[in-house]
């Protein structure tokens, strides 16, 4: 039935299935070239992909420089003296006596606090104390009485040791009363905060009126004594033999141009940090004048002798990180190694390098700002750069 009625059509069944089979064949070949193209289009994508990922950058090593002569070292600014101060008793704060910024003797008066429950609590101890006391008293006086009496018999022994022990328990509260009496005194005087030393207040936390609560978790006020200050620095290991208590340090200051400052160097840790492999110092600045702040960063001068190499090389090569200074070198496989340095003199265009780097390193010259520990690098050497020009 279906070749008659293919055949009353018009059609012949084997030339049907041969366009069929046509029709199939160039619909496949048109499916391949569309899957190797999308495929070479991967390919080509990858490939540019992996070539423009690393960064490009110019490396070239470090040149031989001078003997560092004097190192500058950037130094920490501390307060000879910083204390956060609390209160030692709860209430309301009656009044404050000096702002931010007041220069205060040692035991003057900086607040006042309204404790009226220590206050009420004080007057009880006391009152517990004077009975106390009188109890204890008429106790000695029994048990005096009961110890003459019984070398006459008169009474007994028994009620002699009651009555000289009951003096004697009497005679322990007493001393039980007046510690507790001591304490609250001493909580009542807690209602007055009192400068601990000479210095300026640089925080004041707290306004007329306000609940205070005993403890640490509220600062009241912050002092800080700034006649002397502490400037920390840490000197590398490689020069650790060249600075000595008592040596005078210069000290400068970025806020301070053209002037310079002399301390002493009071004392160092004794011990090289094995991870920065530095010698922590102490340098005392004499600051009576108030010119200088805490908090502020210095720059401290030590002269080393002279006898040890440097390494010269750009001042773009510099990588300012929050851990500190770091130079970019490049490592086996073209990797990045941010490596931590010690700067000495520097003149805008180049910088000296006291420690970090050799003459055998690599140096990146123009970091990116997002080069990262162990990060892959497409290096070009100077001379490269230079005939690309």
């Amino acid at each position: 039935m279906n070749n008659e009625s293919t055949q009353k059509q018009g059609l012949n069944p084997r030339k049907a299935a041969i366009g069929v089979a046509a029709f199939m064949a160039v619909a496949a070949a048109l499916a391949t070239a569309g899957i190797l193209e999308r495929v070479h289009s991967a390919h080509v994508l990858a490939s540019t992909t992996t070539e423009l990922a690393p960064p490009t950058v110019l490396a070239a090593p470090a040149r031989s420089g001078a003997p560092v002569s004097q190192l500058t070292l950037p130094g920490n600014v501390t307060a000879y003296s910083d204390a956060p101060i609390y209160a030692r008793t709860s209430g309301y704060l009656t009044r404050w006596y000096f702002d931010i910024g007041s220069r205060v003797k040692k035991g003057a008066l900086l607040a006042t606090i309204a404790s009226p429950e220590v206050d009420q609590q004080l007057l009880q101890a006391e009152a517990d104390l004077a009975t106390t006391e009188a109890n204890a008293k008429n106790a000695r006086i029994q048990a005096d009485r009961y110890s003459s009496l019984v070398k006459t018999d008169a009474v007994s022994r028994q009620e002699t040791d009651t009555y000289v022990n009951q003096a004697a328990a009497l005679s322990a509260s007493v001393r039980s009363a007046q510690a507790n009496v001591a304490r609250l005194k001493q909580l009542a005087a807690f209602e007055k905060i009192y400068a601990p030393f000479d210095g300026v207040l640089t925080a004041r936390t707290v306004d007329n009126g306000q609940l205070i609560d005993s403890g640490v978790g509220k600062e009241l006020f912050h002092m800080q004594a700034n006649q002397t200050l502490r400037v920390y620095a840490y000197v590398p290991q490689l020069y650790s033999g060249a600075v000595h208590r008592g040596d005078k340090i210069p000290v400068s200051f970025a806020e301070h141009p053209g002037s310079s400052y002399t301390g002493t160097l009071v004392r160092t840790a004794d011990a090289i940090d094995p991870t920065s492999r530095t010698l922590l110092v102490e340098i005392d600045v004499d600051n009576k004048d108030g010119n200088l702040l805490p908090g502020s960063l210095a720059q401290v001068h030590i002269k080393t002798g002279g006898t040890a190499p440097s390494m010269i090389i750009p001042s773009a090569s510099l990588i300012f990180r929050k851990e500190g200074l770091r130079v970019g070198v490049i490592t086996g496989g073209n990797r990045a190694h941010l490596v931590p340095v010690v700067v000495g003199e520097n003149d805008g265009a180049s910088v000296q390098i006291v420690s970090g780097i050799s003459a055998t390193d690599a140096v990146i010259q123009d970091p990116p700002d997002s080069l990262v520990e162990g990060q892959q690098v497409k290096v070009v050497t100077s001379a490269a750069a230079e005939g690309g020009h």
